[in-house]
């Protein structure tokens, strides 16, 4: 072989490598978008709209959360629901019911059911299980959602994980990371909820959707909307903010 085309083809072969080292793994992806809204530490304020055929109800809501592992939600209104707060510290997750000043840990098998009468499970809101490291994550293809080019990332549950869904697909945007699109499917296989994200603007110094809708596809004329107010990343909240404790004083 001449020593130019060996020169060109080992010159060929580096630049391939290049590439093939610089594409981000659908693990890497996922993490970025799921780094992205969380930050180190958050803290914010959104609203909850529930929408039923006949009626509409909203609930406005104060969030706290730690790296993955703790998390914070409190009820400012209605007033019948006011002080009313959901905490995750690691795999626990906690409910405070002013009404009958009790603290209550739910069990892994309440985590898929309805939060506070809306299309969000309790895992939705506190994320008790991780997308991260309760499943494995491979491309499922790519597609365009408002103007951007989305990867379409597959997540299958870890043999040993109990979560809720039995398979998620998300539609994650190449260039800012931002999670768009959800689809949650039962054990069977069976489409659940999609969830669209759109109202991208700046939160806390962000590029983020600031607003979620969640629509269970069995169900015509029922969706839930979730918009985001405020969000503040990465002041120090310390561990011990996020006690069973606290729950009863934080506001």
């Amino acid at each position: 072989m001449k020593p130019a085309l060996y020169c060109f083809l080992l010159m060929l072969l580096a630049l391939a490598a290049e590439r093939l080292y610089a594409q981000p793994s659908a693990r890497d992806v996922v993490k970025q978008a799921d780094e992205k809204m969380r930050g180190k530490t958050t803290q914010g304020r959104f609203t909850i709209q529930i929408i039923r055929p006949t009626w509409k109800r909203e609930i406005q809501l104060k969030s706290w959360s730690l790296g993955n592992d703790y998390a914070m939600v409190y009820v400012v209104a209605p007033a019948r629901d006011q002080g009313t707060v959901f905490l995750k510290r690691k795999k626990e997750v906690w409910n405070w019911l002013p009404f009958i000043e009790r603290s209550i840990k739910l069990p892994p098998s309440m985590m898929s059911q309805s939060w506070m009468g809306t299309d969000f499970t309790n895992d939705d809101l506190v994320k008790e299980f991780s997308i991260l490291e309760d499943y494995t994550h491979q491309f499922a293809g790519e597609e365009n959602i408002g103007g951007r080019a989305c990867h379409i990332i597959q997540l299958q549950p870890n043999p040993q994980a109990a979560v809720v869904w039995g398979k998620i697909r998300l539609w994650i945007d190449k260039k800012d990371f931002l999670m768009l699109k959800g689809e949650y499917y039962d054990d069977a296989g069976a489409l659940v909820n999609v969830m669209t994200a759109g109202d991208i603007r700046i939160l806390g110094g962000k590029l983020l959707p600031a607003r979620m809708e969640m629509s269970p596809v069995d169900k015509p004329g029922q969706k839930t909307i979730m918009i985001y107010t405020d969000l503040l990343f990465d002041q120090p909240i310390p561990e011990t903010f996020f006690t069973v404790e606290n729950m009863k004083k934080v506001k």
